[in-house]
């Protein structure tokens, strides 16, 4: 009879079906159209090898006038920042030193003080890095200036994901589109993992001169592929003090003459002196403000 299907083959059909209805629930969302306008960042997000930009519907991007006692640094960083966004000749940043001195929230600080110059920033996992390539075809092209921004970037011995970074940086025929620049946080000056035998590996030249190791050189020159070098040391009491004013000030806080001695001792408790500290003080300070205004 015309129009009859077989019992098995509608068995076939039935079973194919109900099978790429369960391989669609493991396939990803198709990615999201991005709307630079109204979209200032994004992170770059994995999904079984494939990657797409995610954008990031709550910022945290600490007011610049907060960042205090940086200012050699937030100088020579918003300076490089203008001659990207004006299309003048910049130079890919690394900053790098100690830790909670202020160095993502330096990064972090730009996109609200820049937005309206067209900057945007897209957020790069350590792990993502292999996916430099594909990011930068996504961005090429546009009207917007790109940040790429890595935060806390290291790697361990035997680690590969630095060299597609290396080639990114200016090793590449490629390269990175005009319109793309990165910029890294790191506690290593150097990036990678130092060790006491590399220094033994380090052999005579003939003419008397030392020369380090292959393993030290290509961690040097991973750091100098940076053409800008922004470093951070740790806070003296006044500084930190200094520190902790702005942010009281920024996060509509009062001093007053016992707040530095509070402040000092949340330092003490915590470990040591730094801006985030400086912060969390700030925070628990003003806040603790506002529930004594409320009662």
């Amino acid at each position: 009879m015309a129009g009859h299907v077989p019992p098995e083959l509608a068995l076939l059909v039935a079973r194919a079906s109900d099978l790429l209805a369960r391989l669609d629930a493991w396939l990803p969302p198709p990615p999201p159209v991005i709307d630079w306008r109204a979209t200032l960042a994004c992170r770059w997000r994995t999904y079984m090898g494939h990657g797409r930009l995610m954008p990031v519907r709550q910022l945290n991007c600490p007011p610049w006038q907060a960042l205090a006692r940086i200012d050699a640094q937030k100088a020579a960083l918003e300076r490089n920042i203008r001659q990207f966004l004006k299309g003048l000749p910049a130079n890919n940043v690394l900053l790098a030193g100690s830790r909670g001195c202020g160095k993502s929230s330096l990064i972090k600080a730009l996109l609200p003080r820049f937005a309206r110059q067209r900057l945007r920033l897209v957020e790069v996992e350590r792990e993502d890095l292999m996916h430099l390539p594909e990011i930068g075809e996504h961005l090429a092209g546009q009207p917007w200036r790109f940040l790429l921004f890595t935060d806390d970037l290291s790697f361990e011995p035997g680690d590969a994901a630095y060299k597609p970074l290396k080639a990114a940086l200016d090793g590449s025929v490629a390269g990175l589109p005009e319109n793309v620049l990165i910029a890294a946080t790191s506690n290593r000056r150097h990036l990678m993992a130092e060790f006491m035998a590399e220094n033994t590996a380090a052999r005579h030249d003939g003419q008397g001169e030392l020369r380090p190791a292959e393993s030290t050189e290509e961690k040097v020159s991973l750091s100098d592929r940076f053409g800008l070098t922004l470093s951070f040391w740790p806070f003296g009491q006044d500084d930190y003090l200094a520190i902790v004013d702005g942010w009281v000030e920024a996060l509509g806080g009062k001093r007053d003459t016992s707040m530095r001695a509070e402040a000092l001792q949340w330092a003490i408790q915590r470990g040591g002196r730094s801006g985030r500290v400086a912060q969390q003080f700030a925070r628990d300070w003003v806040g603790r403000q506002g529930l004594r205004r409320k009662h």
